[in-house]
C-alpha cells in the first residue's frame, strides 16, 4: 500500500451515505412486491443520497489524487518545469472552486426556504451537497499549494 492515509473524513462520509443509499433502495425495491407497501418518500431520498455521495466523494478523489488527466506533456518537461505547471493549475484551480463555492453558498440560501416535495426538509439540504463537497475539495488545494498535502508520488497525502 502506497503512502496515503486509508481513511479520510471525505472518504467516511461517501461510505457511510453510500450504506445509507442501499437500504434505501432496498426498502423501495422491496416496496414494489407484494410484500409491503413503500414509502413515498424513498425515490427521493435516494436521488439525494446519491448527490450527496458524489459531491463528498469529489473530495476524496482531490485527496488521492486519482482524477483522471491527460500527461502528456508533463512527460516532457522536468521536474522544475513540471512543479510550476502544476502550481499554476492548482491556483487556476483554486479560483474556479472558490467561485463555485461563493455559487454554492448563494444557491443554498436561495433555496432553504422552499420545502421538498416528499421529504420533511429544506430543498437547500440537496444543494448543500455541493458547496460541502466543494470546501473539501478547496481545502485539499490549499493544503496542496502550501505544501502539507502533496500529489500522488510526491509523499504523503493528508
Amino acid at each position: 500500500m502506497s503512502d496515503l492515509r486509508r481513511y479520510s473524513l471525505e472518504g467516511t462520509l461517501a461510505a457511510l451515505i453510500f450504506i445509507a443509499l442501499i437500504v434505501v433502495l432496498a426498502i423501495q425495491i422491496f416496496g414494489r412486491t407484494p410484500l409491503f407497501r413503500g414509502p413515498v418518500w424513498t425515490e427521493e431520498l435516494a436521488r439525494w443520497l446519491w448527490v450527496w455521495m458524489a459531491f463528498i466523494g469529489i473530495g476524496e478523489v482531490e485527496r488521492t489524487d486519482s482524477q483522471l488527466r491527460m500527461d502528456l506533456l508533463t512527460g516532457f518537461l522536468g521536474p522544475k518545469a513540471k512543479a510550476w505547471l502544476f502550481t499554476l493549475i492548482d491556483l487556476v484551480y483554486l479560483g474556479i472552486v472558490a467561485h463555485l463555492v461563493w455559487i454554492g453558498f448563494k444557491t443554498v440560501m436561495r433555496t432553504w426556504a422552499n420545502a421538498s416535495v416528499t421529504l420533511p426538509v429544506s430543498d437547500g439540504m440537496l444543494y448543500l451537497a455541493a458547496l460541502v463537497g466543494l470546501v473539501f475539495v478547496l481545502i485539499r488545494i490549499v493544503l496542496r499549494l502550501i505544501g502539507i498535502g502533496s500529489r500522488q508520488g510526491e509523499g504523503v497525502v493528508l
